[in-house]
């Protein structure tokens, strides 16, 4: 038996015509040139050279061959392969403690939702594994309107029994070996877990990453209700602390920010792009930025 977990009680298959319009946006950006850009130099093979033509890229000139012929010549490149596009989503407890009728997993399952719409209209092949405390659904990347289906019945239906902890490490590691090429890569989580580093760096080496990093209010600044007791829900371990003590608030502020810091560094020493999914925010136009972002690196 399964059980939707999405904000509202709105499921993803109900919102599904809305949410395909709004892709489109997406796909249109694939497109363009600004998704496609995340693989500029990569998946491709020199071919040769031709002369420069009025409207070429004049990024694509060969200024040592220009130089010899005295005329401009651009390099010409032949595709290997088509962008496909691969997805790790967090649905662990932490992921689903409900803040202002959003839970994180709720943003994150409606940013892939979009993603794998925007990947099937631009025919990209796409790929998924998702995750609480176990494994719970994985597949192939593939380009055909079932598999569209398949990831968004997943994402909106997780299993009635909810396995504690996070297998994030195992789920980085299960992705590395699902896939044979080069992909785009984007991982939903809140990353409140341990030993994910060597599996993400791992997955990084071989791919393009970009680290999605769910966060909320909760992260920030507890509600004041004295001393109660707190329970982590990916460990268990249990706490009496003094929700309401202002030193107590400052410095839970500032270890979560510090926990983001760090897990930016991480990020960027790797070559994987961070970037922090706010809850208040839409989804699209988090994921739009972040291809946006990416395009400029490139």
């Amino acid at each position: 038996m399964q059980k939707s977990y999405l904000a509202n009680n709105d499921s993803l298959l109900k919102k599904a015509s809305y949410l395909r319009i709004v892709a489109r946006d997406l796909a249109e950006g694939m497109k363009s040139g600004n998704f496609r850009s995340l693989y500029r130099g990569q998946g491709v093979e020199f071919e040769g050279v031709r002369e420069y033509i009025r409207g070429d890229d004049v990024r694509n000139i060969d200024w040592n061959v220009t130089a010899r012929m005295a005329n401009p010549y651009v390099k010409v490149f032949e595709e290997e392969r088509e962008l496909q596009i691969f997805l790790v989503v967090d649905s662990s407890e932490s992921m689903r403690l409900e803040y202002n009728k959003k839970t994180k997993y709720s943003v994150a399952a409606e940013s892939a939702a979009l993603i794998t719409m925007a990947a099937e209209l631009n025919a990209c092949p796409l790929g998924a594994v998702f995750f609480d405390g176990q494994i719970h659904f994985s597949c192939k990347p593939r380009s055909d309107k079932q598999n569209t289906m398949n990831i968004l019945q997943h994402l909106d239906k997780l299993p009635e029994v909810m396995i504690k902890g996070s297998v994030l490490d195992s789920a980085l590691n299960g992705a590395g070996k699902l896939l044979k090429t080069r992909s785009l890569v984007f991982v939903f989580s809140d990353f409140r877990s341990s030993d994910w580093e060597k599996p993400l760096l791992s997955l990084a080496q071989k791919n393009d990453v970009i680290a999605m990093r769910l966060h909320d209010h909760n992260d920030e600044e507890l509600p004041k209700l004295g001393t109660v007791v707190f329970e982590d829900v990916e460990s268990g371990i249990k706490m009496d602390l003094p929700s309401s003590s202002e030193y107590f608030k400052k410095e839970w502020k500032a270890y979560n920010n510090s926990q983001i810091n760090l897990w930016q560094a991480f990020c960027i020493k790797h070559g994987i792009l961070p970037v922090v999914m706010d809850t208040k925010y839409e989804p699209l136009q988090i994921l739009n930025q972040t291809f946006a972002q990416k395009a400029k690196i490139r």
